[in-house]
């Protein structure tokens, strides 16, 4: 939409569509209150506030017209009036809208130098950057007492295992830091490793939080855990939740909670979950809360969808600066692991890999959950090999389906044999198998409306359903079997945004049933504000969710949505068989195209 009585620059960047009303209106607003009319400054601010709606936590000003439009657009941004850099760089640094000038005193915006180039940041998503480094940077200067017979224990924990052993790194690396990132793809053995972690550090009166970005993740992690209790000597009462919910949700704040630098976390070790999917404010706000003389461990994969909000930090961690020196008691612990020379499952340590360790990032590689042509798939999306994935795609495996065509029979098949028996389960009362059987197929799509996105395939699933049960099925009433999708945080009725359930038959009544590990969530479906019907689900949603089978369907090659991280994400939710619905094209556009968010948590600032 364009901007109203928006001229000059800001007018013609809003009529080419790069900017949008809000990104204007928020541009001259800064301008009117700081008293500052240059057209070069009003629209670095537009572009940084666009950056933000984006994702990103700054605007990279050596890439200022590096930007992609909608797919229908026909705009060819490189004819559009971009000013100079340096001119904008000089512009910027004397306006009284940033801080550090000497003219005005509003500053809303932070021109900062890095290795990288000047970025322009929005002074909230800087200060909240700058909180994340410093934090961080505090928690690794000391390191914390060692458990009681580490390295007994540590041995134990690994007493069937050979070769190099990347959970084994994993473990000893979170015994002698405060902060440990865990990295890894789906099925490499992350919540295995989180539960030996917390074998490890097992004493008396240990205090330990689980947490995850959505109560569906949460679930899993709880879940997971649960399972190796026993055998690792765990309590068995070990419960996760929402970071919502860990940090003490606030009534009248979004981004405020009860539990912050005055009033911290009450945990000797905070573990979180699907890392990938914490904004930039969500982490800042963490770290804040975390006691400084607690071990918190940041688990996630790196390469997959990053958070909806503004933000890659799980990647930036992964990818940032490290600096210090080599930890002698790791050294001493896992040499066996550092010096070994690379077996078939799991390969030794690369020098980079070996360094990381000194930032406190250590990623696991050897597939678990899933291997074969699903997990070569991955990496070749991963690796940004598209002739590679093309032809696992066309391989004829049976872990993978390549549809090119408009044939969706295979498509219908799976949604209506798994609709059946998720139908079934509900009229007979049996909430858990209804929600087994609810994970056993997806249908996955890159946008919310349009030929290829959710809006539409719902509601062809919708009538393949209602057909092969002989009844209309009406998506605004409830009946068993109805699969659920929640789009809200209902703190009351403890079910959080992004929780899938279903609705089961209970007597003469109707009940909402939503995974909770082995205690789901069981309400009356009336009590939940925001929830809509899902027989199609955006990839972004199903981000920390595993079926055994998922039907993918790719955009055309100029949505800028597809791209490699999303694709990645969508075949890493299969557990025993993936459909993609595409063309090459689309196909070799989406592996083509990364995420890029801008942000200096992975560059070094300059003084």
């Amino acid at each position: 939409m364009r901007a109203a009585q928006a001229e000059g620059l800001l007018g013609a960047f809003s009529d080419a569509g790069v900017l949008e009303a809000a990104d204007v209106h928020v541009a001259r607003r800064l301008g009117a209150l700081g008293r500052e009319s240059g057209e070069q400054v009003l629209l670095a601010t537009a572009l940084a506030v666009r950056a933000v709606r984006l994702g990103a936590t700054c605007l990279e000003l050596a890439r200022l017209a590096d930007v992609t439009l909608d797919e229908d657009s026909e705009v060819d941004v490189t004819s559009l009036p971009w000013p100079a850099v340096a001119e904008v760089v000089t512009a910027l640094r004397a306006s009284p809208l940033v801080v550090g000038s000497e003219a005005g005193t509003l500053r809303p915006l932070r021109l900062v130098d890095t290795d990288g180039g000047p970025l322009l940041y929005l002074a909230r998503y800087w200060k909240q950057e700058q909180a994340v480094r410093d934090l961080l940077d505090d928690r690794a200067l000391t390191r914390p007492p060692a458990p009681p017979d580490l390295e007994a224990r540590l041995a134990n924990l690994f007493r069937d295992s050979s070769g190099p052993d990347r959970q084994r790194i994993a473990v000893a690396l979170a015994a002698t830091r405060w902060t440990t990132v865990l990295a890894g793809g789906p099925g490499t053995g992350k919540t295995t490793t989180v539960a030996r972690v917390l074998a490890l550090l097992q004493q008396p009166g240990l205090r330990v939080a689980l947490a995850a970005p959505t109560g569906k993740a949460a679930a899993r992690l709880q879940e997971s855990v649960r399972e190796q209790a026993g055998g690792l000597g765990l309590p068995a009462e070990l419960t996760a939740m929402t970071l919502h919910r860990l940090l003490g949700w606030r009534p009248d704040s979004a981004t405020r909670f009860r539990h912050d630098a005055t009033n911290r976390l009450p945990y000797d070790v905070v573990v979180v979950d699907e890392t990938s999917m914490v904004s930039l404010t969500l982490m800042a706000r963490l770290l804040e809360a975390v006691r400084p003389d607690a071990r918190l461990l940041l688990v996630g994969d790196p390469d997959q969808l990053t958070s909806i909000d503004a933000g890659a930090v799980l990647a930036d961690l992964v990818a940032r600066p490290v600096t210090g020196t080599p930890d002698p008691m790791l050294e001493q612990l896992v040499a066996g692991d550092l010096t070994a020379a690379a077996d078939p499952d799991e390969a030794a340590l690369t020098p980079l890999e070996r360094d990381r360790l000194r930032g406190g990032v250590v990623r696991l590689s050897r597939g678990r959950r899933f291997g074969g042509v699903i997990a070569e798939l991955a990496l070749a999306v991963r690796e940004g090999r598209a002739d590679r994935a093309l032809e696992l795609l066309r391989s004829g495996d049976p872990a993978v389906s390549f549809v090119e065509t408009r044939d969706v029979e295979a498509v219908r098949a799976d949604v209506v044999r798994s609709s059946l028996a998720v139908t079934a389960a509900a009229e007979a009362g049996h909430v858990a198998a209804a929600l087994m059987a609810l994970e056993d197929h997806r249908l996955l799509c890159a946008h919310r409306q349009g030929p290829y996105g959710v809006a539409d395939w719902d509601r062809s699933a919708l009538g393949w359903v209602g057909q092969a049960l002989g009844r209309p099925l009406d998506p605004r009433s409830w009946y068993p079997g109805q699969p659920l999708l929640v789009t809200r945080n209902d703190h009351d009725a403890k079910v959080y945004n992004g929780d899938t359930g279903v609705v089961v038959r209970r007597g003469d009544d109707l009940v909402a049933a939503f995974a909770r590990g082995s205690s789901p969530v069981v309400l009356h479906p009336g009590r939940i504000g925001d929830v809509r019907t899902v027989y199609a689900m955006t990839i972004h949603r199903a981000q920390g969710s595993q079926y055994s089978t998922v039907s993918v369907v790719l955009p055309a090659t100029a949505s800028s949505l597809l791209t490699r991280e999303l694709l990645y994400t969508a075949i890493t939710r299969a557990r025993g068989h993936v459909r993609v619905l595409g063309t090459e094209e689309s196909v070799r556009a989406g592996i083509g195209r990364q995420v890029l968010r801008a942000s200096g948590l992975r560059r070094i600032v300059l003084p």
